[in-house]
């Protein structure tokens, strides 16, 4: 059932959504939450398809906030609310309402939003794209104890991940960390398996992707060893490599779909790891409401403290020196004596020492 309403207010909609219930026979009120959804035009029917997909976990009256930009100062000076009222089989498992906002109502969307919401009932605020810096001092945000976001659809991923670090108050959450829960639970079975001490790690997946870098915190955070994080092609994470003690342990991901989890001393196993679609994210999130505290220890670990640990493990990639050493170890042999005779050879201090290491190292192989 479907109720348009152009020029509305608040009290309408609340009226609409009475009549409308019990036009299709549920006059009772069985929703859990509301979710208020904060988007533009172009993302509002994703969003919208992927609440009504996880209402059917979590029945909850979905407001979707669609802030209409006027493009002349006179269509800006107007005020106006128009609002779609969906019931029954239109809205899931719970009652929606689409709220377009034109004019300087733009800018009191919680005016409208507050008299809508469940009475007694816990509020998340949802921003698919363009969220505010500060989640929780945003006007719409304030109203609840659950804001989530989603640092992937930013332009600036990596940048915009730090401001969330910067800001992070208890309740706000990002699909970003939601997108690695599987690989973390992976992680930890595996090293449930072996009895080992972890001394390093890499991360690798494509470019610009938040989830890399905070499966990456995550591992430094918790392991308390350094952490490498390197680039593929995708889709997402595509691998993650831990060196311990026993071996290495290896979560293969190159498809998006389907890994291979390598631990040393086992066989090789397959395991279901595909990409989840953002329904499965929503709905992962609204079962919790209280404050992920995982989630804050990762984030405030902190990418610059990451570089600095990563880069204690940089020396491993430096193997051609021994071979560098290796030349100037055979030429005093060669040359002994005219190196010696000249005078200049014990006046300058300075060449002495230097052809003493080439042989110290060349004693030491």
């Amino acid at each position: 059932m479907r109720t348009d309403l152009t020029d509305t207010t608040s009290s309408k909609i609340n009226k609409a959504l009475v009549l409308g219930r019990r036009a299709i026979g549920t006059p009772a009120v069985g929703m859990v939450l509301t979710l208020v959804i904060v988007t533009d035009e172009e993302n509002a029917y994703d969003a919208l398809k992927a609440a009504n997909e996880a209402s059917r976990e979590h029945p909850s009256r979905t407001l979707v906030v669609i802030k209409r930009v006027s493009r002349s100062p006179r269509d800006r000076a107007k005020t106006r609310l128009d609002a779609e009222v969906r019931l029954g089989a239109d809205a899931g498992s719970g009652e929606t309402v689409i709220l377009r906002l034109y004019g300087e109502v733009v800018d009191h969307a919680q005016s409208v939003v507050l008299p809508l919401l469940l009475p007694d009932a816990p509020v998340v605020v949802w921003w698919p794209v363009n969220a505010p810096t500060d989640p929780a001092n945003d006007p719409l945000g304030a109203l609840a104890q659950r804001r989530v976001t989603d640092t992937y659809a930013a332009e600036q991923p990596i940048e915009e991940l730090i401001a969330r670090a910067d800001t992070y108050t208890p309740g706000d959450t990002d699909l970003s960390w939601t997108r690695i829960t599987p690989w973390r639970s992976m992680l930890a079975a595996a090293l449930d398996q072996v009895r080992c001490k972890v001394t390093s790690a890499d991360v690798e997946g494509e470019e610009f992707n938040p989830s890399v870098e905070l499966l990456a915190m995550w591992l430094a955070e918790r392991l308390k060893v350094p952490v490498r994080r390197s680039s593929s092609g995708g889709p997402g994470l595509t691998s993650v490599r831990l060196e311990t003690s026993a071996g290495p342990i290896v979560l293969d991901r190159p498809d998006g779909s389907l890994a291979t989890l390598s631990i040393e001393g086992q066989p090789d196993r397959a395991v279901a790891l595909k990409r989840r679609e953002t329904a499965e994210l929503i709905a992962e999130e609204l079962r919790r409401l209280d404050p992920d505290d995982t989630y804050a220890a990762a984030l405030k670990y902190g990418l610059e403290r990451l570089d600095e640990e990563a880069a204690v493990t940089a020396p491993a990639a430096e193997d051609p020196a021994p071979d560098v050493t290796a030349e100037p170890a055979g030429e005093p042999a060669g040359e002994p004596a005219p190196d010696s005779a000249p005078e200049p050879a014990p006046v300058s201090g300075k060449k002495a020492p230097a052809k003493k290491a080439p042989a110290k190292k060349a004693a030491a192989r």
